[in-house]
């Protein structure tokens, strides 16, 4: 039997009470006044599928308020199609195929999986490289930035620095305006701990920044050097060929308004794939359990 043949995928009561398993996983809360004990479900044929009454506040709610779900009119069977389907599909799955596979407009497939990308994004700080620990620090270019000359170099391209830590397999990608050493420091002293050692290409801001940390290397790119006993940066040039094969094989193009939420969806698949003990299932769970608080409207 097909995983999208299960009950939460085609019945919009059952895809209610797989979200509310999930979001409400301590006790349903009322999300208007947090009361947890005096709720009930409402009845009535009029009455809208997962809608509770909170008797303190008396004010109804579903699970869906404060959530990337709220004001949807979207079916919540199919928002968790279009949640699966992002989560499996290794390098993304575009808003022109979720229009057709989902039968609804171009639109509203767009908007969906911004909101879905907008649940997979992790803005808490990485705490990379933890008792000395190797982190990898890359940067790449993708498409071009807006308002800027077309160059034979990457300086009219959007840019995202990427850290990896080696010992917990996980990724932070941040897009950066720039590559200079007063933008890229903070974010790379936030995220990696003091005593960790940095692995790097030849490029000149990583020789300062490097020194704030215990131990800096690097390979020689230009000189044909790669691989330089455990000094490298192919693990997190592993992690630009999987996000650039999705990124111009299934989307083919993005603003850089936009960039940061494709970035986490990207983020989000790797740190939590096969390798780290997550299947898909697992890695639909807990999309699901974070989309509390990331309320995303059109306008945003």
């Amino acid at each position: 039997m097909s995983v999208l043949s299960r009950p939460e995928f085609h019945n919009e009561e059952a895809a209610y009470a797989y979200v509310e398993a999930r979001v409400w996983a301590n006790g349903r809360v009322c999300p208007h006044c947090g009361e947890t004990e005096r709720t009930s479900k409402m009845g009535g044929k009029s009455t809208r599928i997962g809608t509770y009454k909170c008797y303190s506040c008396r004010k109804p709610f579903t699970v869906k308020i404060n959530t990337i779900f709220e004001s949807s009119h979207v079916a919540m069977n199919l928002w968790l199609q279009a949640i699966y389907l992002m989560c499996a599909s290794k390098k993304g799955i575009s808003s022109n195929q979720l229009h057709r596979t989902l039968g609804v407009t171009l639109k509203t497939a767009w908007f969906m999986s911004h909101r879905i990308r907008e649940a997979m994004r992790d803005d808490s700080l990485a705490g990379f490289g933890a008792g000395g620990g190797v982190v990898e620090v890359d940067e790449t270019f993708i498409g071009r930035e807006p308002g800027m000359v077309k160059k034979a170099a990457y300086h009219h391209k959007m840019k995202m620095l990427t850290l990896v830590d080696r010992a917990t397999g996980r990724a932070k990608a941040i897009v950066v305006d720039d590559l200079k050493v007063a933008t890229l420091l903070p974010i790379i002293s936030e995220n990696i701990a003091k005593e960790a050692t940095i692995y790097t290409d030849e490029a000149k801001q990583y020789t300062r920044i490097g020194r704030v940390f215990a131990h800096h290397d690097f390979t020689t790119h230009k000189a044909g050097e790669y691989v330089r006993g455990d000094v490298h940066t192919n693990t997190v040039e592993g992690y630009f060929s999987i996000f650039k094969r999705g990124m111009k094989g299934v989307y083919q193009h993005c603003g850089k308004r936009h960039l940061h939420r494709y970035a986490a969806e990207f983020e989000f698949r790797y740190n939590n794939r096969i390798a780290n003990g997550f299947n898909d299932d697992a890695r639909v769970e807990f999309a699901i359990q974070s989309v509390v608080g990331k309320r995303l409207t059109y306008a945003q």
